[in-house]
């Protein structure tokens, strides 16, 4: 979890001022401890002093009454001090006072030299041998966890001894027994202040710095809000008025905004020159810099590796053709470094299918360091087809340009002859054969003139009448002429088309025509029982009309021949049909592309540009194709 600017001086300031009332509290704590301590030894001492001189005075009492020991052994004379000691009221009640008024001493005992108890505030010590205990010096002298350990661990008893002599002799010892627990809970009020005093410290130092915190980085909040508004692309912005360093941080900003308004209002007007420019080709291409990252990307891509440009903007060679992807090894990719590479073709499962792909890499330089690398790919199948039918756009040109002059030629001794052969019907006798010989000169002079006119048709300029088409009603139509053909070939006709469609700019008498061809001819190669589809769907700015049939298909060395003036397989044919239809799509800068296989259908493919105002024709009902004409019709 992230944590606010807020939160880290709040929790840095808690933590120093937490820091500080420690050592603090440390330090007080200790100074209490070392205080009560020496208090408690002193306090030991004056009580075994005044207990000495009561002991002194009982036996001067005990002198003065007369009582001696029995002998000088040290039974009779512990049993004579013994008795001395006990029958003192003055000891008794020094004794007692001592006990009940100090908060720290646990008892008093007086012992001879060999720890047998002669008299003791605890009853049941009285004639009992006691162990050395530790002494209050011992607790005073040690160090401060020592202390605190020792205080508030088991109760133990430390004491305070005093030595004193019978006469010029050692005799016993005043111990005076100090209790642990008494010295704790003598201290304890002094350490729940201090902790008190601590938490209230912490807790108010805590408060104090959220609210001075959050006051002195207010002004980080409004430069912060300057930055996204700059980010969203607003950029006459105040800024805040301080004097301090805020004030001048917030001022460059506002100044670096207004110089990012500018650079992105040139890069924006850029940008869109680019995009249109790599939105009209037809090559994908990728340009990387020098750290392998891919920063330009166009957006015919797409097409090729399945993948948007802003999905594949950002990534790095490694990612856009990892191990095992076709362009790696032809790349010669090593890492994130891409070999410079000319005309590599390569096979590529694309969405819409296996395609054959040219790539190259180019490496790009300046003052003789690499800066990057660019790589186009190249549809090669495309390239392919296109040529091929420039190739029969050449041929039909030049055909035309023959044929339009061979027509012209042919066309003026065909008027004569037919002049002549009408002034010979005239004059010649009525024999059979001579009439069946005129009658077949007029027969194939008529031929002549029909394909001199053909000839001239389809070299004539054609003048489009373009104008906004309906998609769905033009097919309609389309299909309304081709009726009977499809009825009498006995086949089923499936149609797919959308309910809405974008209009297309056409000359609707031109493509009618182009497009009944194409049914005509599905329906002559399409044995009864067959299918023949027509589809229709959109393909970037292009509507794309299918005709597919299950007929006997193209033989691979008729392909190349199919859209060539006068090619036909059909007895009885023209071939000009198919050749007119190509002539008509490309008049419509569209394209016109077929896909066939012997034996199992052939599929013919228009695009065809969209009208510019892009906006698509209200709903229309369509008829539906599900059921065979002849059903419909009844």
């Amino acid at each position: 979890m992230r944590l606010s600017l807020k939160t880290k001086f709040t929790l840095g300031t808690s933590l120093l001022v937490l820091a500080v009332v420690t050592l603090v509290s440390g330090l007080y704590i200790g100074r209490l401890t070392r205080q009560v301590l020496r208090q408690a030894d002193d306090r030991a001492h004056f009580v075994a002093d005044q207990v000495f001189l009561a002991c002194q005075s009982a036996l001067r009492d005990a002198a003065e009454r007369g009582d001696a020991p029995a002998s000088n052994s040290p039974a009779d004379l512990r049993k004579y001090v013994h008795q001395a000691l006990d029958d003192s009221n003055t000891l008794n009640s020094v004794m007692e006072s001592a006990v009940g008024y100090s908060p720290t001493i646990y008892e008093i005992t007086i012992s001879d030299k060999d720890n047998f108890v002669l008299v003791s505030s605890d009853p049941d010590l009285r004639g009992q041998k006691i162990a050395t205990r530790p002494t209050v010096t011992s607790l005073v002298r040690a160090g401060f966890f020592q202390e605190l350990r020792t205080l508030y661990g088991p109760q133990q008893t430390y004491e305070f001894s005093l030595p004193f002599n019978l006469g010029a002799s050692p005799f016993g010892q005043i111990r005076i027994g100090l209790s642990s627990a008494l010295i704790r809970d003598e201290i304890s009020p002094g350490l729940i202040s201090a902790a008190y005093w601590a938490l209230g410290s912490v807790l108010l130092s805590t408060l104090l710095a959220f609210f001075g915190t959050r006051f002195s980085l207010a002004p980080i909040d409004r430069i912060s809000a300057q930055l996204d508004r700059i980010s969203a692309g607003e950029f006459d912005l105040e800024p805040v008025r301080r004097g301090d360093e805020l004030g001048a941080v917030s001022t460059k900003i506002i100044g670096i905004g207004k110089q990012l308004r500018d650079v992105r209002e040139i890069f924006s007007n850029l940008r869109e020159n680019l995009d249109q420019v790599m939105t009209g080709l037809a090559d994908g291409l990728l340009l990387f810099n020098a750290e392998g990252r891919a920063v330009l990307v166009s957006p015919s891509i797409e097409k090729f590796l399945g993948e948007s440009p802003d999905v594949l903007r950002g990534k790095r060679v490694s990612q856009v053709f990892p191990p095992g992807h076709p362009a790696h090894a032809a790349l010669q990719i090593d890492a994130d470094n891409i070999e410079p590479v000319d005309g590599v073709e390569i096979t590529l499962d694309t969405p819409a299918g296996p395609q054959r792909l040219g790539l190259n890499a180019l490496a790009i330089r300046e003052h003789g360091a690499r800066m990057g690398t660019l790589v186009t790919v190249r549809d090669v199948e495309s390239l392919e087809r296109i040529g091929s039918q420039l190739m029969v756009s050449e041929r039909l040109a030049a055909l035309g340009r023959v044929t339009a002059g061979v027509a012209h030629e042919v066309k003026n001794p065909l008027n004569s002859m037919r002049l002549w052969l009408e002034v010979l019907k005239a004059n010649m006798p009525v024999e059979p054969e001579a009439q069946q010989a005129v009658k077949m000169l007029d027969s194939e002079i008529d031929r002549l003139d029909r394909a001199v006119k053909t000839f001239l048709n389809f070299t004539r300029p054609v003048e489009l009448r373009l104008e906004d088409t309906d998609v769905r009603a033009f097919l309609d139509d389309v299909l309304d002429a081709a009726r009977p053909s499809i009825t009498k070939a006995r086949v089923e006709l499936r149609v797919d088309m959308p309910s809405e469609f974008p209009p297309i700019r056409m000359d609707r008498q031109l493509m009618h025509q182009a497009l009944l061809n194409l049914l005509l001819n599905a329906c002559e190669f399409t044995n009864a029982g067959g299918r023949i589809s027509v589809g229709l769907r959109r393909s970037e700015d292009f509507a794309v009309i299918s005709v597919a049939d299950t007929g006997e298909g193209i033989t691979a060395e008729n392909q190349k021949k199919v859209f060539q003036l006068f090619f036909t397989t059909r007895p009885g044919g023209t071939g000009i049909g198919l050749a007119n239809t190509f002539r008509f799509v490309q008049l419509h800068n569209g394209r016109i592309e077929f896909e066939s296989e012997a034996g199992r259908g052939t599929t013919f493919r228009m695009e065809l540009p969209l009208s510019r105002s892009g906006e698509a024709p209200s709903a229309r009902k369509v008829r539906d194709y599900s059921r065979p004409f002849a059903e419909e019709k009844r």
